[in-house]
């Protein structure tokens, strides 16, 4: 039986990590997102950062580090191909990376974007911004407006690789993951 890998995307502040942990705590199988853990390691690693914006554009080598989470995200992908689940749920996808790097005006050559023609996921939620519950932390340097644009290059990035995108409706965590299950059995 072949997992549904399904991703699970979003700008900050859009209650997307809530709604994984939700679908988590609900027993499903949850990749998490791999950007905080590497930032966290840029920083204790003692890189000098100094956080203007996202952390793709504070880090010493923009280039290096969104190789890394690309290839993080690969991994990810492959671990989701080997899973005995229904359902894979991914807190971002691979297309993810080049929707930043386009956010934050990166290039980048055709080894980031093979991999998203090549490895496809069954669908894509994207969760809208939400400005009641943006709040900016040590892991989220982003402002409202960052995150309008990100939502819309995250939108842009899934489109260009051929995916039907579902929006979620703004609502709270359970009714959010009432809405991604029921589109799931739907399909």
């Amino acid at each position: 039986m072949k997992a549904k890998k399904i991703v699970i995307t979003g700008g900050p502040s859009t209650g997307k990590t809530s709604v994984i942990e939700q679908l988590e705590k609900d027993g499903f199988h949850c990749l998490h997102e791999v950007i905080r853990d590497m930032t966290l390691e840029e920083k204790t690693q003692g890189q000098e950062m100094k956080m203007v914006s996202n952390p793709i554009v504070s880090v010493p080598d923009p280039k290096s580090f969104n190789l890394n989470i690309l290839n993080a995200r690969i991994n990810q992908y492959h671990s989701a191909l080997k899973s005995t689940r229904e359902i894979v749920f991914f807190d971002r996808g691979i297309p993810d990376v080049l929707a930043y790097m386009d956010c934050f005006e990166q290039t980048y050559e055709s080894d980031f974007s093979e991999p998203c023609r090549t490895l496809r996921y069954d669908h894509i939620f994207l969760m809208p911004p939400w400005k009641e519950i943006h709040v900016t932390d040590n892991e989220r340097f982003e402002s409202f407006e960052e995150s309008l644009k990100i939502h819309d290059c995250l939108a842009k990035s899934y489109g260009n690789f051929s995916y039907d995108v579902t929006h979620v409706p703004k609502g709270s965590v359970k009714e959010r993951v009432r809405f991604i299950l029921d589109q799931i059995n739907s399909i």
